[in-house]
């Protein structure tokens, strides 16, 4: 998916999540695709043409008095769409990798516009994938509902279990929400520990939003705050203390694929062999151990011993279950 593409994606869910109009300024907080450090001009340009792009798709998107903008649900394709067969299967194609996934949370959605686009007697109906260790279904739920949480601006209470096994509740103002490798993951100023952290939602139990004075926001989210600023690969997430340095090794036949999988974190340094050494910082072993097999083979971990231990268990159990 295009960089524009993913931004009008993201743009049209936003306007069809919100309860109350927003401002643009509020959108290119929220949205994940808006540049953080364009220029005030650029991004109202891309903006005007986002809207102009998402209207001739069938969005009816309208501004109040005071510049705030909604979709009004009730003209949004509101027309009859006709599509031509390979238009239609253009658009079947693109969906199948979302509704193929249980974490995404707006499948029911997708897979009921897709139902009303068919010809009448034809089904689409891909087969869902699942991760032999967590719920996505469950996940994609508790996204949503998190998602609604962080656009009207109310805390969440939920119990953690931490990357070494450890449990406690928190209470989040909950920021923004980015997915990453099938995984979905929240950004939000943790009220008891006075700073903003990353949570994993698979980690999460006893999800609840606060139900009271439902129209009033319990927070105020912070101007530059940008979600993207939070990415980070999957092994990274976890308590600072847990914090220790990997060594990975991409073989020779497979170095082309060090800068992507990467991702511009850590060091990379070529070796007389051609292979390709990644030095990088990470917080969880076990997700280490998981990166490395599910991008594998190639890919191996040189250390530390702990990390190499995970991996060497991690093969053992993906050969037991294929025995």
């Amino acid at each position: 998916m295009t960089d524009a593409v993913e931004r009008l994606v993201n743009l049209a869910m936003y306007l069809a999540d919100v309860s109350l109009p927003v401002t643009a300024e509020q959108i290119r907080v929220d949205v994940y695709g808006y540049p953080t450090d364009q220029r005030d001009d650029a991004f109202i340009r891309m903006f005007e043409r986002d809207k102009d792009d998402l209207r001739s798709m069938g969005f009816s998107i309208e501004s109040d008095e005071n510049g705030r903008y909604r979709l009004s649900r009730a003209e949004t394709f509101a027309a009859e769409v006709d599509l031509t067969p390979d238009e239609l299967a253009a658009v079947q194609v693109s969906a199948a990798a979302l509704l193929d996934d249980p974490s995404f949370p707006h499948r029911d959605d997708l897979r009921l516009a897709l139902a009303k686009l068919s010809p009448e007697g034809s089904s689409f109906a891909p087969a869902a994938a699942r991760m032999a260790d967590e719920d996505p279904q469950r996940q994609g739920a508790l996204a949503a509902e998190l998602t609604r949480a962080a656009t009207s601006r109310k805390t969440v209470s939920f119990a953690y279990t931490n990357s070494r096994g450890v449990r406690a509740p928190h209470e989040v103002e909950p920021y923004g929400l980015f997915v990453f490798d099938g995984r979905w993951y929240l950004v939000g100023r943790d009220t008891s520990l006075a700073e903003q952290r990353t949570y994993a939602v698979a980690r999460m139990e006893d999800v609840a939003v606060n139900t009271a004075a439902p129209k009033t926001p319990d927070y105020e989210r912070p101007e530059d705050f940008d979600v993207a600023r939070f990415v980070r690969l999957p092994f990274q997430y976890g308590v600072p203390e847990a914090a220790f340095e990997a060594r990975l090794r991409f073989d020779a036949s497979d170095a082309w694929r060090a800068r992507t999988l990467s991702g511009g974190a850590g060091r990379l340094a070529e070796q007389a062999d051609g292979s390709v050494e990644w030095t990088v910082l990470a917080r969880d072993a076990a997700r280490l151990a998981r990166f490395v097999i599910e991008n594998g083979p190639g890919l191996t971990i040189l250390g530390p011993p702990e990390a190499l231990t995970q991996y060497e268990r991690g093969i053992e159990r993906a050969v037991g279950l294929h025995a």
